[in-house]
């Protein structure tokens, strides 16, 4: 029993062996008409049209030739034979124009990605300008803007007494409250603090913001003149009211004195008359 068992096995690994290395074999194919064929669809020549004809006695004996390419071939094999260059893979092939083409699309894809990458480069500067989140760091506004507008920035917006807008006493500030000077200057600097904080908080472009940081300037120095005019014109106001109120008290008691100097003088000149 073990003996017959043992054959079996033998017998099937022999068979599964020899069946393996038979199958392993490839034997190689050249068959000359498909080599040429291979060759007419590829970038080599268009021809070469095997089986070639014979011809004996001016009729063809190539049953091969006739069959696959002559009088005994379907129409479209002649037609084939006879027809146009249509190699993929030759100069002007579809093939050829096809890569031609696609690398062709490859430059513009590549020109296109440029522009785009530029465009984005260009956005992202335009953004970074644009944005308020920026403005701190922009070397125009540290250099020059920031140091020649702190006056302004520092400048209280609501001030309630002289040493607020920095004058020299409260008389002159008193008199600039009564005949109105304080609110015309409060208008303007109310103008001056809106324009600042515009400039400093909106977004837009780098040049229209420091345009506006320039108007912005302008707009303080006109306010810091109008404020010394002002304070000067009071100022030379109260003179002038004190100087007119003392030289009055002075005549007026001048004009008593002479009064009862004449009164006295006439009651002594004719007190002994009458």
């Amino acid at each position: 029993m073990k003996k017959s068992y043992t054959k079996r096995i033998l017998l099937f690994l022999t068979i599964f062996v020899g069946s393996s290395l038979g199958y392993g074999q490839v034997k190689r194919l050249n068959d000359p008409s498909i080599v040429a064929h291979n060759k007419r669809m590829v970038f080599e020549s268009w021809g070469d049209f095997r089986p070639y004809p014979k011809y004996f006695l001016g009729i063809q004996t190539n049953f091969a030739y006739a069959t696959v390419w002559g009088w005994l071939a379907p129409a479209r094999n002649r037609e084939y034979k006879d027809g146009a260059d249509i190699r993929p893979l030759k100069p002007t092939g579809l093939e050829v124009q096809r890569f031609a083409e696609l690398e062709f699309q490859r430059k513009e894809a590549e020109k296109i990605k440029l522009q785009i990458d530029t465009l984005y480069t260009r956005n992202v500067q335009d953004f970074a300008h644009w944005t308020s989140v920026t403005v701190e760091a922009d070397p125009l506004w540290l250099l020059y803007y920031k140091r020649m507008l702190r006056p302004l920035k520092e400048f209280p917006e609501n001030p309630q007494n002289y040493i607020q807008w920095q004058m020299k006493d409260d008389k002159t500030y008193q008199n600039m409250l009564a005949n109105g000077g304080i609110a015309h200057l409060e208008k303007e600097l109310a103008l001056l603090k809106d324009k600042y904080s515009n400039s400093r908080t909106l977004d837009m472009p780098r040049g229209k913001r420091f345009l506006m940081y320039h108007e912005t300037l302008f707009g303080w120095r006109k306010f810091e003149n109008q404020l010394r005019a002002f304070e000067q014109k009071n100022n030379l106001f109260l003179d002038y009211k004190k100087l007119l109120t003392k030289s009055r008290t002075k005549l007026e008691s001048d004009w008593k004195s002479n009064d009862l100097a004449i009164a006295q003088k006439m009651m002594i000149e004719y007190k002994n008359k009458f």
